[in-house]
């Protein structure tokens, strides 16, 4: 039911996240490489679909933000394959605790690009104060029930991250 994997936290620590498992990863009926790299799309669980779609997937962060490896705003913590692909003004995004939201998410989510993304996590390091965060959990609160930008034009999900854009 949990779905647990690596991240990279503040000054680049690893921490495990938590979250809802929305994808079916039993791969076990399948007998073909084009049946095994199945789309994202094509691996969503309809319980998975309703989770994502009411970014209820990420109720289980709570936890991460109680334990102290995340706050409620700051760039979405990536996995930890990404971390040498970053480069060193990407990185600056883990001078700070990541977050359950950030000012890439209220301002485009996951149909943002790379570089977007980025830029947005760094813009949010250097500006960061209590009246930002405070804006951004309120836009939230709008893109979450309107259901803004939780996937891109191509997929379910963000497409991997192959380094600097």
């Amino acid at each position: 039911m949990l779905f647990r994997q690596q991240r990279l936290g503040r000054n680049g620590v690893p921490c495990t996240l938590n979250k809802f498992r929305t994808m079916d990863d039993d791969f076990s009926n399948m007998t073909t490489l084009e049946e095994m790299v199945a789309s994202d799309a094509d691996r969503l669980t309809p319980y998975g679909i309703f989770l994502r779609s009411t970014s209820l997937d990420e109720l289980p962060e709570l936890f991460n933000i109680l334990k102290g490896d995340m706050s409620f705003v700051g760039p979405r913590p990536l996995p930890v394959e990404y971390g040498p692909l970053y480069s060193k003004t990407q990185a600056r995004r883990h001078e700070v605790r990541p977050g359950l939201t950030g000012l890439a998410q209220v301002n485009g989510r996951n149909a943002l690009s790379w570089s977007e993304r980025f830029k947005y996590d760094v813009e949010y390091v250097d500006d960061r104060s209590f009246t930002l965060d405070a804006s951004i959990l309120l836009k939230t609160i709008s893109v979450v029930l309107n259901r803004k930008g939780i996937t891109n034009d191509s997929d379910a999900t963000m497409e991997p991250f192959h380094g600097e854009q």
